[in-house]
């Protein structure tokens, strides 16, 4: 109880920008993966601390969509959130966007983060990248695995959209259907300059690329195979959309832990951040840093 309160209390009193801009006690960090690629992190916290935690936003998403856990959390650890290539500030390269190389990006980052091992917190489409990497490299340098609203390939399957009658309605334009998506992501009101510097930051991520995001050319028995692969502690945050995934992981994988946020959109470490930041805090404290 009383880690709960402090990690609330924390969030609290360190308020981020309601513009998004990113938090004043984060620093802007560069890395160069093993393919080529410039990436963008930002870093909260003691640089010399030896409890990482990096945070890998989802679908063209910037680093600063964490802002309320690098402020929440860097007075206890050292705060990493990551631009994945395409996203954010870090190089758009022509290709690699696929779930092999997304993962040795993660991996690339971690061992640059090193040479302690980093607990890992992936939201939407950071979460398969993420379990890529688990699949890709393994996870020795892997402290533990915070998997936040997305399948993990366990049964359930993600019902089929219903079949529509008629030709297809036209898709919107592409500008359009991000600012459809972003708005949809919350529950809770935003201020609309934030959602606006959201919006073009996820704009940066040219539509081809955010297209081959969406393919998934791995089966799902594939990220199933990587969270049963892992030795390390998983927890695995929800809304009620993947209950039924929750609850067959821990049947089927003793020792995770799950909770669902029944009231928060997909970006519910942003609508709902003091729980949020005080879940993460206590299974860090009680499963991963005792």
């Amino acid at each position: 109880m009383r880690s709960i309160l402090f990690a609330i209390l924390i969030y609290v009193f360190a308020v981020p920008s309601a513009r998004g801009e990113p938090p004043r006690v984060a620093r802007d960090r560069w890395i160069v993966t093993s393919d080529g690629v410039r990436l963008h992190y930002l870093e909260a916290g003691s640089t010399n601390a030896t409890r990482t935690i990096l945070f890998v936003p989802g679908w063209t998403m910037p680093a600063w969509i964490w802002e309320g856990q690098l402020h929440a959390l860097s007075a206890r650890y050292r705060v990493v959130a990551m631009d994945p290539r395409g996203q954010g500030k870090s190089d758009v390269p022509a290709t690699g966007y696929e779930p092999i190389r997304r993962g040795r990006d993660i991996a690339d980052v971690v061992r640059h983060l090193g040479p302690d091992p980093v607990v890992i917190v992936g939201w939407s489409l950071g979460v398969l990248d993420t379990l890529a990497s688990i699949a890709t490299v393994g996870d020795r340098a892997v402290a533990g695995l915070v998997l936040v609203d997305n399948s993990v390939g366990e049964e359930p399957a993600p019902l089929a959209p219903p079949p529509t009658t008629g030709p297809p309605p036209a898709p919107p334009p592409h500008a359009e259907r991000m600012k459809q998506f972003v708005h949809a992501m919350f529950r809770r009101p935003r201020d609309p300059a934030w959602l606006d510097r959201l919006i073009q930051d996820c704009l940066r991520t040219p539509e081809p690329a955010s297209k081959a995001l969406l393919a998934y050319p791995m089966p799902r028995t594939y990220w199933k195979e990587a969270v049963y692969a892992t030795t390390r502690p998983v927890l695995y945050v929800v809304r009620p959309r993947w209950a039924a995934q929750a609850e067959n992981l821990v049947r089927n994988r003793p020792g995770t832990e799950t909770e669902i946020f029944t009231d928060a959109g997909h970006a519910l470490f942003v609508d709902e951040a003091a729980r949020f930041n005080a879940l993460l805090d206590g299974f860090l404290r009680r499963r991963v840093w005792r």
